[in-house]
């Protein structure tokens, strides 16, 4: 139970301030005795041959170390950041790659976050991409943002949106500003409401040419 609220507070951290969070897990790692499997990625000693029973039971709990290493690593990672180290093969290289992402030098962070910021509000949606694919985009940038510590509240997100959206949303765009307050609008709910005018947009437009193309016929 006591290492699982380590976790929850190292969790936390990650969300908020990534570069302290380095630093709790690393404590973490070290009061449970676990920091030999990440810092000079130990291994488990392979049994001799007929092995006694103690030897056994030692080898498992080797074992089982080297197990729980990873899985506090793993359990104190968002989502986002998971999937980019899940290639990775050892706690060592897992936590080589973390330490160097987010307790790096602060002008080298400054910078990463500079253009981050900077890719954000440049960001637009293109004419042919769907309304699911720049969400996607946009999220990973602002998930990255707010992983170098800036914050992105939920209202900021939906006023990028409103206003790097293709002229085929225009008419959209009103309608949601006069009948939504733009205070109180998820995300979520933005993105429902954008894709559901694509796809009526998009059967209108399949109905044009259709019409031209049978006009053309007749």
């Amino acid at each position: 139970m006591l290492m699982i609220n380590y976790i929850d507070l190292a969790f936390q951290n990650f969300l908020t301030r990534p570069c302290i969070w380095v630093v709790k897990i690393k404590s973490c790692l070290k009061s449970f005795g676990l920091w030999d499997y990440v810092d000079q990625d130990k291994q488990v000693s392979p049994l001799q041959s007929n092995p006694t029973v103690t030897q056994m039971k030692h080898h498992e709990e080797e074992k089982l170390m080297k197990e729980k290493a990873v899985s506090v690593l793993h359990s104190a990672l968002a989502d986002d950041v998971f999937s980019g180290i899940m290639h990775q093969e050892t706690t060592k290289q897992v936590w080589d790659e973390l330490n160097e992402r987010f307790a790096g030098d602060e002008r080298v962070r400054s910078i990463k976050l500079l253009t981050l910021k900077r890719d954000f509000e440049m960001l637009k949606m293109k004419e042919h991409e769907s309304v699911k694919e720049y969400t996607s985009k946009l999220s990973h940038l602002v998930n990255q943002m707010r992983l170098y510590g800036e914050v992105v509240d939920n209202n900021k997100v939906v006023e990028k949106m409103l206003i790097s959206l293709p002229d085929k949303f225009e008419a959209k765009i009103a309608a949601i500003e006069e009948s939504c307050d733009l205070k109180k609008l998820d995300v979520s709910e933005m993105v429902n409401k954008l894709s559901a005018h694509e796809q009526i947009f998009s059967i209108r437009m399949e109905d044009v040419s259709d019409g031209v193309f049978q006009a053309k016929h007749k």
